[in-house]
């Protein structure tokens, strides 16, 4: 496993040196890390998981899994594949040592949340770029389009002192914990708007969850506008809800999409138990 580590970071710094030749947009002095987990079924209670990055520039953040970009990075190289392969068959074995799922899934590059929130790109909006399958979708948003409710509860997170806040977004009742001594509105996913960072939220329930995991002061870090593995990505302009309506019917027919794709036929399409993250797509 130090191995398969040495070979991640490698992977990820190789990625910030290739993606530093798109298109910059700010520059980041905060790097903030968070661990997602979100439920597969609501009358299961395995979960799916990720690593987030934040970061946060002058004018402009972005928020995109690590675990992605990480793939696209190894995409981008010239021996990328035969890396992957190396990886793979390293944590195959590891799986046949361990047995554990969970372990397998996590020790190797591939990609996970397809989604990337530039916040304040442009000035005073935010723009949320996706992915479903072989398509790139892009819109705009409204930032810090919650509206709060601060709390007297308190709690340490990290080390900082956070207070509670609670707010209905898009279908969703949300919990945030957020640090005033971290004088930044921010916060992950498309969350924020506090007088200071968020470093925990959750939904009733947590069927999505966020938790800070690490902070970071960095110099000069680039903002990148990202455009996938091969840098030349082209975005459909959508509408929000168009873009979670064509995620969701993916959800739904997810087996007869692929039996179509392929040729091969995987069998009729399963009873989705578990909603988007905004539910006021219908």
């Amino acid at each position: 496993m130090k191995q398969l580590l040495i070979l991640f970071s490698f992977i990820f710094i190789l990625g910030q040196s290739l993606f530093s030749q798109e298109e910059t947009l700010d520059y980041a002095y905060l790097k903030c890390q968070y661990h997602h987990t979100y439920l597969k079924d609501t009358l299961d209670v395995d979960t799916f998981d990720d690593l987030f990055i934040l970061q946060i520039g002058k004018s402009i953040s972005k928020f995109y899994s690590y675990y992605t970009f990480q793939m696209d990075s190894l995409r981008k190289t010239s021996d990328g594949e035969s890396v992957w392969k190396e990886l793979f068959a390293r944590s195959l074995d590891d799986l046949n040592q361990h047995r554990d799922r969970k372990r397998f899934l996590n020790s190797f590059p591939r990609t996970r949340s397809a989604t990337f929130v530039y916040k304040n790109y442009p000035s005073g909006k935010m723009t949320v770029a996706n992915g479903i399958r072989n398509d790139s979708f892009i819109y705009q948003d409204t930032l810090n389009a919650q509206h709060w409710q601060v709390k007297d509860s308190t709690k340490t997170i990290l080390g900082y002192e956070c207070q509670k806040a609670e707010s209905d977004f898009r279908g969703r009742r949300w919990t945030a914990w957020f640090s005033p001594d971290i004088p930044v509105n921010n916060g992950p996913w498309k969350l924020g708007g506090l007088p200071g960072l968020i470093l925990e939220a959750y939904d009733v329930g947590k069927h999505y969850y966020f938790l800070i995991v690490g902070i970071e002061s960095v110099t000069q870090e680039p903002i990148i506008f990202s455009r996938g593995s091969t840098g030349k990505v082209k975005f459909r302009d959508v509408s929000r809800r168009e873009l979670l309506k064509a995620k969701m019917s993916q959800l739904r027919n997810s087996r007869s999409i692929m039996s179509a794709e392929s040729g091969i036929p995987f069998g009729n399409d399963r009873p989705v138990y578990r909603d988007l993250i905004e539910r006021d797509y219908r």
